[in-house]
């Protein structure tokens, strides 16, 4: 690998993936020893360097010799550029630069809601200002991600439940009308940030149901299968909301329409 040297890499290590790809980037030798450094660590002559604010939303790239720093996916496309130009050279096509653009766009402004942590609520924390389309996007994206997941899972249930995807199209957005109605007294300005997460514990539920779809599971099973996957969702809605500072009330109104909905459908097919 080529090595870019005298650059610094801006990375937010509260964050798993920054943690992951910005270490991938020094062991592969993309980047020096020295070629990255923690936001909630910075030093003064960095600080002076780079737009603090813009950091956070964006992970800056320093250049010490030309005292010079790039943001967002433009530094991520220099570092591989200056090891692999061809594919920096595809990336910055226009019609795929806009999309990877927004898609880094997605990542970063929701990230805290997809991996959070514990320290975001320090300070000095790199945590992204918030923007309501990329919330929307997100949600909108988990929403339709799940009920095509769940439409297939829940024909496998024995409920006499034939696939629907408009019927789990409708309880996903009812599960998020639920909360906001019921908690919006209370959750105040972290509503868009429980949300956020809460989205994040039905991705995760999601993503668990896939391997089921390839095994052959009789009814007893797949309910078996489920309902593991429903207590591991409940364990992770209970970290987030302590993460949040929020006490058990969310968690109990999720379980609340979880059970309503399952009763509902099991009296509307028997």
């Amino acid at each position: 690998m080529k090595t870019l040297k005298n650059h610094t890499l801006i990375y937010d290590s509260q964050c798993p993936m920054c943690n992951l790809y910005s270490k991938g980037f020094i062991r592969s030798g993309m980047l020096d020893e020295n070629g990255r450094e923690a936001f909630t660590e910075l030093t003064f002559d960095t600080k002076n360097i780079i737009d603090f604010n813009r950091a956070k939303n964006e992970i800056a790239f320093v250049n010490y010799k030309d005292k010079n720093v790039i943001y967002g996916l433009d530094s991520l496309l220099l570092i591989i550029g200056n090891s692999f130009p061809l594919l920096e050279k595809i990336a910055r096509i226009k019609p795929l630069h806009w999309f990877f653009k927004k898609l880094y766009s997605f990542v970063s402004y929701n990230r805290k809601q997809i991996m959070p942590s514990a320290k975001d609520n320090s300070a000095d924390a790199c945590v992204p200002d918030f923007n309501l389309k990329y919330r929307l996007a997100y949600i909108a994206f988990v929403v339709l991600f799940s009920s095509y997941i769940l439409s297939i899972f829940t024909a496998r249930l024995g409920l006499n439940l034939n696939r629907n995807f408009a019927r789990e199209f409708i309880i996903c957005l009812g599960q998020i009308f639920w909360q906001t109605v019921f908690l919006k007294w209370y959750l105040k300005e972290k509503l868009w940030d429980y949300l956020g997460n809460m989205m994040t514990v039905s991705l995760i539920g999601t993503l668990l149901l896939i391997p089921s779809l390839f095994l052959n599971l009789n009814s007893v099973l797949s309910i078996l299968y489920f309902g593991i996957v429903i207590f591991i969702m409940f364990l992770e809605h209970i970290r987030r909301c302590k993460i949040l500072n929020l006490n058990f009330l969310p968690i109990i109104s999720w379980m609340i329409f979880r059970i309503t909905v399952l009763a509902i459908l099991i009296y509307l097919n028997y």
